[in-house]
């Protein structure tokens, strides 16, 4: 097995963080390197241990999810923000996911939902489950029109089809006989093309445009 995906945990509630971390570390392939109770704390131990995954809540005294998650994405890159959270609504997913956070779950998830999370957000993958891609899907459909499906080669759409379907980026050139670095150049056309800023956003628009079937 490779190296355990290393894990950060920020949030203000103690027992749960604490609970959260015994769980994660019990799994085989990860290990919680740190636990935050405040936004601060967080930046401060992302820069000193450089987790893959910073769990990330969003109300935390003094420096709030949100805030601490713009400034890890924007100086700390290769580490990715899984937001767990009790909020929902537009106004809290829209601004996470804007500020750049991978995925964006509701506490009311499973243990191997969050787990499974994780892992995926570890690969850079987005997580959004139906509840919280609804909003981003209506979130979509009152902004301006980005470009229209005839402005995509051929091999963005094949691309952008297999992103659909929930393929990984080394899934997507094994099927389409590329390498993976071609398929990350096909995806950065894309997002710009689309205006969109990560791999769910390009799926749910391609899906309410009608461009891909939806299951």
């Amino acid at each position: 097995m490779g190296s355990k995906i290393r894990v950060l945990l920020a949030d203000d509630h103690v027992v749960l963080r604490e609970a959260t971390a015994e769980l994660v570390d019990h799994q085989p392939d990860m290990e919680v390197v740190g636990q935050a109770a405040t936004g601060e704390e967080t930046i401060a131990l992302v820069r000193e241990l450089s987790p893959d995954v910073v769990v990330m809540d969003i109300a935390m005294p003094r420096l709030d999810g949100l805030e601490a998650t713009r400034y890890i994405v924007r100086e700390y890159s290769a580490t990715r923000v899984l937001v767990l959270t009790a909020h929902e609504g537009a106004e809290y997913v829209i601004p996470l996911l804007e500020a750049g956070a991978t995925g964006y779950l509701p506490k009311t998830v499973s243990l191997n939902e969050l787990l499974d999370a994780i892992r995926a957000a570890s690969r850079g993958e987005s997580v959004l489950p139906p509840s919280v891609a609804s909003v981003v899907v209506q979130h979509l459909a009152g902004e301006a029109e980005p470009a229209t499906k005839e402005e995509l080669t051929s091999r963005e759409m094949d691309v952008l089809r297999l992103l659909a379907e929930g393929l990984t980026n080394y899934q997507i050139a094994r099927r389409l006989g590329l390498s993976t670095r071609t398929v990350e150049a096909h995806l950065t056309r894309i997002y710009a093309k689309l205006d969109v800023r990560s791999r769910t956003e390009a799926a749910l628009l391609a899906q309410r445009k009608g461009w891909i079937a939806t299951k």
